[in-house]
């Protein structure tokens, strides 16, 4: 029997990097849907995308969800999808060392990715999926809009 599918859809951004940015977040169960976005005034595109992950996976871990659900991640930030699904597992196993031997960036960001990964793979499932950005793709559009949307005036 196949588990029901959230859809999960994120994006960050900066005005200047780095600079204000704001993130955005739609998820999506079905016909539910849920919007999110905030900003903060200094930070980097990099930061802003991981937030949007790290604030739509709080919202689903808050949920105590009943049933097993497949977590579908979208997201146009390569930085996030090959961090969660090849560099998280070696940066830990180093003491979060990158290959070079200096600190991870954004270490903060990614422990609290991995954190909320590790509870949440307990019942769920949950994939990442790189999109093209500003490429027409809808709900991509619409968290890039909730994003630019949040990043505070200077």
């Amino acid at each position: 029997m196949s588990k029901n599918v959230i859809e999960i859809y994120t994006d960050g951004a900066c005005s200047g990097n780095p600079g204000p940015g704001g993130w955005g977040a739609i998820l999506r169960y079905k016909e539910r849907e849920e919007q999110f976005r905030g900003g903060v005034p200094e930070t980097t595109n990099n930061r802003m995308e991981m937030t949007a992950v790290i604030e739509a996976l709080k919202f689903i871990n808050q949920r105590d969800l009943k049933k097993a659900y497949s977590l579908q991640v979208y997201t146009d930030s390569k930085y996030v999808t090959q961090g969660v699904e090849e560099w998280l597992a070696g940066w830990k196993a180093k003491n979060w060392k990158t290959a070079g031997k200096k600190p991870v960036k954004n270490q903060d960001l990614w422990k609290e990715i991995d954190t909320l990964i590790q509870i949440l793979r307990k019942k769920h499932d949950i994939s990442f999926h790189w999109v093209r950005g500003h490429d027409g793709h809808p709900e991509n559009e619409r968290a890039d809009a909730l994003a630019r949307s949040a990043i505070p005036a200077r």
